[in-house]
């Protein structure tokens, strides 16, 4: 009986070609979109910033620090005698000025009293981009600074002091505190076609319960618990093959399109595993439950979506959380997109295992379990309606 009903479910799935639409093309096109749209939000290409050098003093230490910037952010452009004003327009992202005296200051050990090495930034230049190159200048700084002061007082420069910018190098680990546009949006917009179910699910329910097929199987002795398992089985495979699909599309398809693609190499597939699952029951729960309310298609229609793009908006789908205020951070904590979303980015970014994201997953688990408590005490009542 459950294997017919199943098989009925998919049969009724397959003729909804505007909800297949949905579930499939919405969420592919929204990371091909996004992630290409957002690429230089997220990682930034610093060796591209158009920027100009004001060489102020043709002392060695001064070549030398310009050298090195080069070799970090690629060639200046021409200094032109407007350059305030390209400035200002934000034709030249920033202008690095060494100060005439910058060799003399830099072997002294007293601070200069006045600064030698200058970063003019354009007005729109993020904050945390112009906080970065400030950081990395002054690495660059410290690195040529004790080169000086050991040449100064040792007469040569000691194989650490000349190895010291391999020793604070600027590698960093792939798994980063925060993701690349790809690394964000996949895994977001794989969640929000996960819960676009809730739509699709409600119109195939108010059209079963207007058609009396509810209403027969009832009458025919099934058991409210084996039409509602029916109902959930097909969109959890549903969930399952839109998974895939979507990590194929971040992996092969972003590549081809000049993006960053998207690399398991170092995934736990079991803990990735268990996120897919726990986001797929909890949104088919949640459908369930959805669809036991609705009367009309036009309340499906509008309440299906209307449920998803809320938990997306506050959950950190289409605004990532790390640039929410805290106020919003702690709103987007309470969403089930979130729970996913944070359990996802910590086993594509962080190699995080089964353990590590179970904090993840438990709650959807609990949230699948007692939005299906909710369906299936209102499913009764919708099939005599």
């Amino acid at each position: 009986m459950l294997r017919a009903l199943i098989w009925k479910e998919l049969i009724a799935l397959s003729r909804d070609l505007h909800g297949l639409a949905a579930l499939f093309l919405m969420p592919l096109i929204f990371i091909v979109v996004m992630s290409m749209a957002l690429k230089d939000v997220y990682s930034p290409p610093l060796a591209s910033l158009p920027y100009a050098l004001d060489l102020r003093d043709d002392g060695p230490a001064a070549k030398a620090l310009a050298a090195r910037w080069a070799e970090r952010r690629g060639q200046p452009l021409l200094l032109t005698r407007n350059w305030q004003a390209e400035l200002k327009s934000g034709q030249l992202k920033y202008v690095l000025i060494i100060e005439t005296g910058f060799g003399q200051a830099l072997h002294e050990l007293k601070a200069p009293e006045e600064p030698r090495l200058r970063l003019l930034a354009e007005p729109g230049m993020e904050p945390a981009l112009f906080q970065g190159s400030v950081a990395e200048l002054m690495a660059i700084l410290g690195e040529a600074r004790a080169r000086s002061l050991a040449t100064r007082f040792l007469g040569t420069v000691p194989s650490g002091v000349a190895d010291l910018g391999r020793f604070v190098s600027g590698e960093r680990f792939e798994m980063r505190q925060h993701p690349t546009s790809v690394q964000h949006n996949v895994p977001a917009w794989l969640i929000f076609g996960m819960f676009f179910v809730v739509s699709a699910m409600a119109g195939l329910f108010v059209q079963e319960r207007d058609s009396g097929t509810l209403a027969r199987l009832a009458s025919l002795g099934v058991p409210n618990a084996v039409q509602i398992t029916a109902k959930a089985v097909p969109y959890l495979l549903v969930n399952g093959v839109q998974a895939l699909l979507m990590l194929a599309v971040g992996i092969w398809l972003m590549p081809l399109m000049g993006g960053q693609g998207l690399s398991l190499a170092g995934v736990d597939l079991a803990a990735l595993g268990l996120m897919i699952v726990a986001t797929s029951c909890a949104a088919v729960a949640l459908a369930l439950a959805v669809a036991s309310f609705v009367r009309t298609h036009g309340q499906a229609s509008a309440v299906g979506p209307l449920v998803n793009v809320l938990m997306a908006a506050t959950g950190g789908i289409m605004v990532p959380t790390f640039v929410m205020p805290p106020v919003m951070q702690q709103i987007a904590a309470a969403s089930p997109m979130n729970w996913a979303l944070s359990g996802m980015l910590d086993v594509l970014l962080r190699g995080a295992g089964p353990q590590t994201v179970w904090p993840h997953a438990w709650p959807l688990f609990l949230f699948a379990l007692l939005t299906l408590v909710v369906a299936a005490l209102r499913f009764p009542r919708r099939v005599r309606a």
